[in-house]
């Protein structure tokens, strides 16, 4: 009797990786987990994270489509998308999480390279999702990426420096205080050193130096890539139009049209007043300092001062 060969085996189609960039303090978190809610997604979640166990998430995205919106806010108990800081620097290397200067594809070796790959592959098989998004705050680390998981694309979430300036100095885990020879940003650059030691070493200064520091490694790694890898998208027109801001991540990652997505957005109630708290949190004097150390990267991405 004569058997049948058994059907072909199909590939399973790639998986897309979208890594969500920006400086910290610049509303990240919002768009990561804005995008957590496409039933498309897969992502590292907070648990995952925190489990010293090696934990693959893969009923992440279920998990959070059914945790009520108060239930994901920062502050408490909660379950959301993570940037994985700590299962990153147990499974792959404390170098990924916090490098004193941008990573790219140099820096990349062999070990560190099956890690970081199998980092996000394991995680993407196990949780079946055509797209797994993923949020680096700090330096890009694109070249480092695009290295490791060829073809991934990349989101640049850019937020009013004087913004992130006046938040940063309110956050606990900034090291700032420490001054350039114990942050987080490493030496700076002849230029931004004058211009600090010129302030009179203002704490003010020195975190915009730090934005513009970033900024300006955002602008080096964005230009190695190709066109159609990069996005950049500004956080004020995020707030100002929400819907028209998720589209285009949603296009550009690659994922159609969710209803899940669109009530999300809804839900989260963005509202404009959030784009200038800033000018009540620093006095007079120090938004001038700011206007005139941070003129030309604001106008670069199309801020007034």
């Amino acid at each position: 009797m004569r058997t049948l060969a058994p059907p072909p085996r199909t590939a399973a189609p790639p998986v897309r990786y979208t890594f969500v960039g920006g400086t910290g303090r610049c509303g990240s978190s919002l768009v990561q987990e804005l995008l957590a809610c496409h039933p498309g997604v897969g992502f590292v979640s907070n648990l995952d994270d925190l489990s010293p166990l090696r934990s693959l998430g893969s009923s992440n995205n279920a998990i959070f489509a059914r945790v009520p919106q108060a239930w994901r806010r920062k502050g408490r108990i909660r379950f959301a998308p993570s940037e994985g800081w700590r299962s990153l620097a147990r499974e792959v290397s404390p170098l990924v999480c916090e490098p004193g200067r941008d990573l790219t594809a140099a820096d990349v070796t062999p070990w560190l390279a099956n890690r970081f790959r199998a980092y996000f592959e394991d995680r993407a098989a196990a949780q079946h999702k055509p797209a797994f998004m993923h949020k680096f705050t700090g330096w890009p680390r694109y070249g480092f990426v695009e290295a490791v998981l060829p073809g991934s694309r990349f989101v640049h979430l850019v937020r009013d420096g004087r913004a992130v300036v006046s938040s940063w100095l309110q956050m606990p885990w900034w090291r700032g205080h420490l001054g350039p020879a114990g942050w987080h940003f490493g030496t700076l650059p002849p230029a931004y050193a004058e211009e600090w030691a010129a302030s009179g070493e203002s704490y003010v200064i020195l975190a915009a130096l730090a934005w513009k520091l970033l900024l300006d490694a955002f602008d080096d790694a964005s230009a190695k890539l190709a066109p159609d890898q990069h996005l950049v998208i500004r956080y004020e027109d995020l707030i100002a139009d929400p819907h028209a801001t998720l589209d285009r991540l949603r296009a550009f990652a690659g994922l159609d049209g969710s209803p899940a997505l669109d009530r999300a957005v809804a839900a989260a109630r963005l509202t404009p007043e959030r784009r200038a708290a800033w000018r009540d949190q620093l006095t007079p004097e120090q938004v001038a300092l700011l206007d005139r150390s941070l003129a030309a990267h604001l106008a670069r991405y199309g801020y007034p001062t």
